[in-house]
């Protein structure tokens, strides 16, 4: 036998695994008014969650329920109801659009007899699919344990392989937890230092842009919302920006030139959504800290989604889980976006509404460029509204200096003598104070403010 057919029988061939068929279950109270309205919305959203991790969904519904049955949620009568036709259709997997318990979903596999999940599963499976940095990755992972560690207890059938203690009082599977639970606590500590090298990483960066200091604009909003269109529209970057539910996990940061020559940085960040995990938030806090330190927060909603009131007070709570509720409170910038898909007397009235507000509101359309160039404008003018333009008199042999307000300042005029550079610029009150004590000879010599 020659060394390739040996090879060959060591490495079997791998054939293509086909596709998982789901069934996405979205359960609603009958007496939850609210929700009874938004199921429908709430349903497309979750078979799109799932879509974004091409399971192949093969059925979805809304299960409407009178009361929370604590063993399986949905109540017997789903559950039997379901039995057949999950059999029949060949469901390998069901998706559950809600939070449910360890004990409920060990109850529904075996009811079930196939794999099931909650919509925190779901969220975490499609992150970790979306990670591509290590930072992302490790923030997953973080967020996978935490989730993992809170559902031990009694919820592995595999862990009826042990007995803990002596076997007197123990349930079965106990020694088995606790050895999963101290592997996990392990992992979780040494994730949580790694991410901490990063936030310290990060919060250098962020001194390093203090010092030449450049205004950061933030984008967030619900997911698929168009924040990598738009990002891209205005940076002229190339980041992922697909019609896909949380296309963009790993943030990204690129610099403009704004009009008025002063330049800003763009952020584009994880987009949000509803019932988003709280171990979620807790894991990409070091990411997410980006938008916290903004000078400028873009909220860009999808206007032409029926429920875009709902995802943005979705985004409105995220932001206040990461302590912005007094910029959530005083009103956000928001970014109205996809106009291009409203139909023409939507369209008109809300390019109406606008006009006639003062309120901080553009209406954009990132895939085809409509309002974006008006969109800059507006951003510069808030990023410039505390400058003023103001002649300073600085020594010729200062280049640092002039140097310095070439790059942080948006200069006029200049004119030059035997020992002076006579420069009209335009700068924040801090730029110029910040100036005027790195530079006391130079700014001493004379400032005239218009």
């Amino acid at each position: 036998m020659n060394d390739d057919s040996k090879k060959s029988r060591r490495q079997p061939k791998k054939t293509a695994r086909p596709p998982t068929r789901a069934y996405v279950i979205h359960p609603v109270l009958r007496k939850d008014t609210a929700g009874m309205a938004r199921a429908d919305a709430r349903l497309e959203e979750a078979v799109g969650l799932a879509a974004a991790i091409e399971l192949t969904v093969v059925g979805c519904e809304v299960v409407r329920i009178t009361k929370l049955a604590p063993s399986t949620r949905i109540g017997k009568g789903a559950v039997v109801r379901l039995t057949e036709a999950l059999k029949a259709a060949e469901i390998g997997l069901v998706v559950f659009d809600c939070a449910i318990s360890p004990t409920q979903q060990r109850n529904l596999e075996k009811a079930w007899s196939c794999k099931v999940i909650d919509r925190t599963a779901l969220i975490l499976e499609i992150f970790g699919a979306r990670a591509r940095t290590s930072e992302g990755r490790l923030q997953v992972e973080l967020a996978h344990l935490s989730y993992q560690r809170s559902r031990l207890v009694r919820s592995w059938t595999h862990l009826e392989r042990q007995r803990g203690g002596f076997g007197f009082i123990g349930g079965p599977g106990e020694s088995q937890i606790e050895i999963d639970r101290r592997l996990i606590e392990e992992r979780i500590a040494k994730i949580k230092i790694e991410l901490d090298t990063v936030k310290r990483r990060r919060d250098l960066q962020r001194k390093a842009r203090q010092r030449v200091p450049h205004p950061v604009v933030a984008l967030v909003g619900y997911t698929n919302a168009g924040k990598s269109t738009l990002f891209n529209r205005l940076t002229g970057a190339e980041v992922l920006a697909k019609d896909l539910l949380f296309a963009t996990l790993d943030p990204t940061m690129r610099g403009r030139v704004l009009p008025s020559g002063r330049k800003a940085i763009f952020s584009d960040t994880v987009g949000f959504i509803s019932d988003l995990p709280t171990t979620l938030v807790a894991a990409f806090r070091a990411t997410l800290e980006e938008v916290v330190g903004a000078d400028l927060i873009l909220h860009v909603r999808d206007i032409a989604h029926p429920d875009t009131e709902m995802q943005a007070e979705s985004v409105h709570v995220v932001l206040r889980e990461l302590g912005l509720g007094e910029k959530v409170e005083r009103g956000l910038f928001e970014v109205l976006n996809k106009i291009d898909r409203l139909d023409p007397a939507a369209r008109e009235r809300l390019l109406n509404q606008i006009a006639q507000s003062n309120a901080p509101r553009a209406a954009v359309s990132a895939l085809t460029g409509e309002g974006c160039d008006g969109l800059i404008d507006r951003l510069d003018a808030i990023l410039s509204a505390g400058a003023a333009t103001v002649d300073l008199k600085v020594a010729l042999s200062d280049g640092a200096g002039i140097a310095w307000l070439y790059q942080n300042g948006d200069v006029v005029r200049r004119r030059d003598d035997d020992e002076w550079a006579h420069v009209t610029v335009r700068l924040d009150e801090a730029d110029l104070a910040r100036f005027r004590a790195r530079h006391p000879a130079s700014s001493g010599a004379g400032a005239t403010r218009h």
